[in-house]
C-alpha cells in the first residue's frame, strides 16, 4: 500500500531549462529558429522539425514538473509525448554527460544543470521552463499525512521557517551569499558563477556566449510562491491520470487534499503577509500580473499563462 502524503508549502516556481545537444541546436538553427529563449510555440515546432522521430529527452524522474512541461509542451505541438518521445531518467548532475555521450539529445532540468552543459561546451539551451507554464510549482516540502494529524504545530512551524528563509532568498542582496554557500563541495560543487544565471535569470545560452533573460525564471517568495494551490494539485493529478489512463475527475479530487493550503494559512496567520482569500483559481488566466482577492488586500499575482493560451478550469473556486 502506498504512503498517503501532503503538500504543506511550495519552495519554489519555475527554474526549469530546456536544452539540447550541439548537434541538435545546428539542425534547430537551420529550420530558421533563433533561439529567441521566450516563445515555445517556436521553438517547439523547430525542435520537431529538426528532430520529427526518436526524440530523446533526459529527465530527472519521470514523474515531476520536468517530465509534465515537455509532455503538455510536444503533445499541444503535435507531438504526442510520451507515446512518440523516449523519456530517459537522468540524475540532474549527470545531464551534461548524458548529453556528451549521446544517450539524449535534449533534457529539461533544473539549474544550474542546464547551464553546466553550456559551460562544458556540450549543450545550448533552447527554452526556459517558465515559457511553457510561466507559474508552474517546482519543490514542495510532502510530509506524511498521519504525521501532520500528529503534529499540527511543528508543521506549521516547518511552514512558516521556509517561508522566512525563502524571503531572505528572493532579496537581490542575499544573492552573494547564495550562490558562495551553494557552490561549496558539499553542496553542489560549482562555480558560484554559475549559480548566478538561475537567480538572476540571466543566462548564456552557448558556448559562443550569446546571452539571453528570462524575468520570473525563478521564484522563491514573490506572488505568494509557497501558497499550495489545489488548483495546481489537480492540474498535476489530471496530467498524470490522462497518461495513465484512469479518471482524470477522481485523481482531480484526490489530489486537491494533499495540497494543505488551509494549513498553509493558518500557518501563516499573524505574520505580515498577504495570502490569497480562495484556494484554488483558473490556472493560465493571467497574462500579466494581476491584483486580486485577498486577505489583506495587496497581492499580485504573477502571471501564470501556458504557452498554447489555454485555461485550466479546477473543480471548485474554493
Amino acid at each position: 500500500a502506498g504512503t498517503s502524503l501532503h503538500a504543506i508549502s511550495v519552495l519554489s516556481i519555475n527554474g526549469n531549462v530546456i536544452g539540447v545537444s550541439r548537434e541538435l541546436a545546428k539542425a534547430i538553427r537551420e529550420t530558421g529558429h533563433d533561439f529567441s529563449f521566450s516563445d515555445a510555440q517556436a521553438a517547439g515546432a523547430a525542435l520537431i522539425e529538426a528532430k520529427p522521430k526518436g526524440l530523446r529527452i533526459g529527465v530527472p524522474f519521470p514523474f515531476s514538473m520536468h517530465a509534465e512541461l515537455v509532455y503538455y509542451w510536444l503533445t499541444a505541438l503535435g507531438l504526442p509525448a510520451p507515446e512518440l518521445v523516449e523519456i530517459i531518467t537522468v540524475p540532474p548532475p549527470l545531464m551534461a554527460d548524458a548529453l556528451k555521450v549521446g544517450e539524449i539529445d535534449a533534457f529539461c532540468v533544473g539549474e544550474p544543470w542546464g547551464s553546466r552543459s553550456v559551460d562544458n561546451g556540450v549543450g545550448e539551451l533552447l527554452l526556459p521552463g517558465a515559457a511553457i507554464w510561466a507559474f508552474a510549482p517546482e519543490k514542495v516540502i510532502a510530509v506524511r499525512a498521519e504525521w501532520v494529524d500528529r503534529n499540527v504545530e511543528t508543521a506549521m512551524a516547518l511552514i512558516r521557517a521556509t517561508w522566512r528563509a525563502a524571503r531572505w532568498m528572493s532579496d537581490p542582496s542575499s544573492r552573494g551569499l547564495v550562490t558562495e554557500f551553494l557552490s561549496q563541495p558539499r553542496y553542489l560543487d560549482l562555480p558560484a558563477e554559475l549559480l548566478e544565471h538561475a537567480l538572476e535569470g540571466h543566462f548564456l545560452i552557448n558556448p559562443a556566449g550569446e546571452a539571453r533573460r528570462c524575468e520570473g525564471f525563478l521564484e522563491f517568495f514573490d506572488g505568494a510562491a509557497g501558497f499550495p494551490w489545489k488548483s495546481q494539485a489537480e492540474w498535476i493529478a489530471r496530467q498524470l491520470a490522462v497518461r495513465a489512463k484512469t479518471n482524470p475527475t477522481k485523481a482531480a479530487e484526490a489530489a486537491r487534499d494533499t495540497f494543505r493550503s488551509d494549513l498553509y494559512r493558518a500557518a501563516m496567520a499573524g505574520l505580515a503577509h498577504d495570502l490569497p482569500s480562495a484556494s484554488a483559481k483558473v490556472e493560465g488566466a493571467l497574462a500579466e500580473p494581476t491584483a486580486v482577492g485577498s486577505m489583506g488586500g495587496r497581492l499580485i499575482l504573477a502571471k501564470d499563462r501556458f504557452f498554447d493560451g489555454r485555461i485550466f478550469e479546477p473543480s471548485s473556486q474554493q
